[in-house]
């Protein structure tokens, strides 16, 4: 394991950032070319749709095998790997500590973000509007800081928990397209997409909040 020892360009020398975006652009392009082959085979309404409407079908399975990468890597780094604990094995800041895992991981979603950035721009407004370009903006910025740099990798990871909400936000638009808002499944996904906004939107912040309070000597050094 490589850790940072201060705020320097840890890994801007290396092949790790590079490779990890390379792999997220082309991960992006092929989720894309599979969810477009698997829905003609495999479901009708997906015929039936625009090219619009089909380009949003395709590019809502990117986003949703995304976030379940990134929330599944966030939750690892976050809660069951000894990179960001607190003891007497590390001796830097919680702030400054990183991993070639744990930048590769940041580095597949920032690839994520600039090939859904592109997407978004190159077809606007069909896939969204400035506020989706904004939020990619600020995203791409925020997570490409963290690679690049190494440092406040640990709130990065806990930020990005948060993607656990789009899947059932997804779900909730095919089963829309498909026309079964009125079925069990459309209720039972509404439910989770409650209880998963709850989780990852109200309750974690509270904690990353409450880390930031009992680490906040360390936070400080961010910024001095």
């Amino acid at each position: 394991m490589v850790l940072a020892s201060g705020g320097g360009y840890l890994f801007s020398e290396t092949l790790i950032p590079y490779a990890g975006i390379i792999v997220g652009i082309l991960a992006s392009k092929m989720v894309y070319n599979l969810a477009q082959m698997i829905s003609k085979m495999q479901f009708n309404t997906y015929s039936g749709l625009t090219s619009f409407k089909q380009l949003e079908w395709n590019n809502r399975a990117i986003s949703t095998i995304h976030a379940f990468f990134i929330t599944l890597w966030s939750l690892y780094y976050v809660f069951w790997s000894d990179l960001f604990v607190t003891n007497d094995t590390f001796t830097n800041p919680v702030t400054f500590r990183n991993s070639p895992e744990s930048t590769f991981g940041l580095s597949v979603s920032v690839g994520y973000f600039l090939t859904d950035l592109v997407m978004i721009l190159w077809f606007y407004p069909s896939l969204g509007g400035m506020e989706y370009v904004v939020h990619h903006l600020l995203s791409l910025a925020a997570v490409t800081y963290a690679v690049w740099t190494g440092v406040g990798q640990v709130y990065t990871f806990m930020v990005l928990i948060s993607e656990t909400t789009t899947p059932s936000i997804n779900l909730r638009w095919y089963l829309d397209v498909a026309g079964l808002k009125k079925s069990t499944i459309y209720l039972i996904n509404g439910f989770i997409m409650i209880l998963a906004w709850l989780v990852a939107r109200i309750v974690l912040f509270i904690y990353v909040f409450y880390h930031i309070y009992l680490h906040f000597d360390e936070v400080r050094k961010l910024v001095l």
